[in-house]
């Protein structure tokens, strides 16, 4: 792998324009392959739901796929298909995003599916009584039934902080999914699809000024809404560690979750990258610190990995988010003795920094990573999207590797003097009847649905 500098920024060529109804568009044109991606990135996450509607995103992005004014009910899935193509959604923490990956002589054919769909998707009683079914056998099959399935990303974030879009479940409640109706959807689908709130991301081989005229025909008549504020999820560092303990009747060992408030992913991104490469260095390979430390040397953990980001991905996040450990345990090893190992570990690279060479090899890992995914001209899009979207330039996902690389140890060092053991949120999670084997005292136990 090459040293930091301008040969690991990727430089493909972006276009961009914005319609009349105030829609994003962004075009990534690649010759290469006769393949092309389509993405659609809304500014709505989980965390933009009011309260008592909570798994509210996810539940719309179900309705997305029932049908639209003129497209049937699974003709969606139908068309992509027998075109060659594949499609999908998700809802993250701050977007929900569809995307497409077809033959090049299908583009028109993706881009009239996204448009009829923002346009107007078919919100009827029907359709809303199904999706709530399926998403609630979506979450008793992964999290009710599942060992480990709400630890950490449903029960740590209502331990790390207070507000509700940074802490209640994006999976939702039952009983606000049930109590949702077809008016509470089409609030929804008015108040954040509007074409003002999304980015359309192209990229593969198209011609772009081909393109821009399909853009103009099929996404053009889409009228214009008003576009909602972002909501504020930034909140104040916290001044004590927070604690909470958790029972799971399926779990079949223990676990820790340690979750440090960390440096603004947007406004503070510089700071941010360092936090980056502290998770892949502690946690990341057989090499790396807290692998050596709780499974090879000490053997008191099963398994560990640290992570930025609910969903692991650290550079599609707004404020405020967390850098967490995790690590499952044998039920002998008290957890304080696992916090402990962890908290001095992390106190050793801000004491003593870390080497040019253990951060260069995080670095090369990381930087392939990146280049890996930037590959395939979905991944591409995908970023080239997310970029856009939260950090207002489809560019910086070209420049990751390059801005990874450049990193010091300094700044590590500076981000590791950050996760302090005295403002950490901790969650203990027990299988359920077995005694504590942790002398600490824990905060007030979460209620976990089961």
């Amino acid at each position: 792998m090459t040293a930091a500098g301008t040969e690991l920024t990727l430089r493909h060529p972006i276009e961009r324009f914005t319609l009349g109804n105030g829609l994003r568009v962004v075009l990534a044109p690649d010759r290469s392959v006769p393949v092309v991606a389509v993405s659609v990135y809304y500014d709505v996450g989980m965390r933009n739901e009011p309260e008592g509607r909570t798994g509210f995103a996810h539940l719309f992005e179900h309705m997305m796929f029932q049908g639209s004014a003129n497209v049937a009910k699974m003709e969606h899935a139908r068309l992509v298909q027998a075109a060659g193509g594949t499609f999908n959604g998700s809802t993250h923490q701050d977007y929900t995003n569809y995307f497409e990956a077809l033959p090049a002589e299908a583009l028109e054919r993706a881009l009239f599916l996204e448009a009829d769909r923002m346009a107007a998707p078919a919100i009827t009683e029907e359709n809303l009584r199904n999706q709530i079914d399926v998403v609630k056998e979506e979450i008793r099959v992964n999290v009710l039934n599942r060992p480990y399935g709400a630890f950490p990303w449903l029960q740590l974030p209502q331990v790390a902080f207070d507000t509700f879009a940074n802490t209640h479940d994006g999976y939702g409640s039952f009983v606000d999914l049930e109590s949702s109706t077809v008016d509470d959807a089409t609030d929804f689908f008015s108040r954040y699809y509007a074409p003002g709130n999304a980015v359309l991301c192209i990229g593969g081989d198209l011609d772009v000024a081909e393109t821009e005229k399909l853009v103009h025909r099929w996404f053009g008549p889409v009228p214009a809404r008003d576009v909602p504020p972002l909501p504020h999820t930034g909140e104040p560092s916290p001044t004590a560690v927070r604690s909470a303990v958790v029972e799971d009747a399926l779990a079949p060992a223990p676990a820790l979750a340690i979750g440090w408030r960390v440096p603004d992913p947007v406004g503070d991104f510089d700071s941010y990258l360092g936090t980056v490469l502290l998770a892949e260095l502690l946690s990341e390979g057989d090499a790396s610190r807290l692998e050596r430390r709780l499974i090879h040397d000490d053997r008191i953990a099963i398994a560990q990995s640290s992570y930025v980001g609910l969903f692991g991905d650290p550079f599609d996040v707004r404020d405020a988010t967390l850098l967490t450990t995790q690590v499952h345990h044998p039920a002998a090893v008290p957890a304080d003795r696992v916090m402990a190992a962890v908290h001095e570990e992390v106190a050793r690279i801000a004491q003593d920094g870390v080497e040019t060479a253990e951060l260069r090899r995080v670095q090369a890992r990381v930087e392939a990573q990146l280049l890996q995914q930037a590959d395939s001209v979905l991944g591409r899009t995908l970023a080239f999207a997310a970029a856009e979207l939260v950090h207002g330039r489809a560019e910086l996902a070209g420049e990751l590797a390059a801005r990874l690389a450049a990193v010091s140890p300094e700044a590590v060092r500076t981000a590791a003097r950050g996760l302090d053991p005295g403002t950490a949120a901790v969650l203990e999670l027990r299988p359920a009847g077995r005694p504590p084997m942790s002398a600490g005292g824990a905060g007030s136990p979460l209620e976990v649905r089961r």
